[in-house]
C-alpha cells in the first residue's frame, strides 16, 4: 500500500512516497517523469517519510553526506543496477554516464544508462544529480538543470541555502 507526504526543502515541495512503509520516491514539484499524483497513495506519517525527512533535513543543513534509509527501488534489473550505481558516487563528486556503463561492464551503454539515471525513483537520495557529460557539462536531470546546479554547488560548498 502506498503513502505519502509533502516536505519543504531548499528546491521547493518534495514528495516522498512509500510503498509498504518503505521509501520508495522522491519527486520535485514539475519533475519530469514524476507519476500522477493519485499514485502517491493516502496523505500519511509513517516511520519510513519520517526517517527521509529528518536526513534529507540534515543533508540541506549540511550534517549529512550519506543516507542510510531502507529504499524500494521499483525498475527493470538494468535500472536497478544504474541506481545502485548512483550510490556508489560519493558527495561532492560527479561520474559520466560512460564511467557508470562501464562500472556496469557495458562501455557503449552511456545512453542505455542516461535512460535509466532519468527514470530515478527516489531523486537526491539516489544522486542522480551527480551525473555529467563525457566532458563535465550538465546534461538532462528531470528535476531542471538549474537544481542539478544547485545541488552540485551545495554539495562542492560552493553554496548555502
Amino acid at each position: 500500500m502506498k503513502q505519502h507526504t509533502v516536505i519543504d526543502s531548499p528546491y521547493g515541495p518534495l514528495t516522498l512516497v512509500a510503498d509498504d512503509g518503505v521509501l520508495s520516491g522522491l519527486y520535485m514539484a514539475g519533475q519530469r517523469h514524476r507519476p500522477a499524483e493519485e499514485t502517491f497513495g493516502e496523505r500519511a506519517r509513517l516511520a519510513a517519510l519520517d526517517a527521509a525527512e529528518e536526513q534529507l533535513e540534515a543533508y540541506f543543513a549540511g550534517r549529512l553526506t550519506e543516507f542510510t534509509l531502507e529504499l524500494r527501488l521499483d525498475g527493470t534489473p538494468f535500472q536497478r543496477r544504474v541506481w545502485e550505481q548512483l550510490r556508489s558516487i560519493p558527495y561532492g563528486l560527479t561520474r559520466t554516464y560512460g564511467d557508470l556503463a562501464e562500472a556496469l561492464g557495458n562501455p557503449g551503454a552511456s545512453r542505455a544508462v542516461g535512460l535509466a539515471n532519468g527514470r530515478n525513483p527516489i531523486g537526491v537520495i539516489v544522486p542522480c544529480h551527480r551525473v555529467v557529460g563525457a566532458d563535465g557539462s550538465l546534461t538532462g536531470y528531470g528535476g531542471g538543470l538549474d537544481r542539478k546546479r544547485r545541488l552540485l554547488d551545495f554539495e562542492r560548498g560552493a553554496a548555502i541555502f
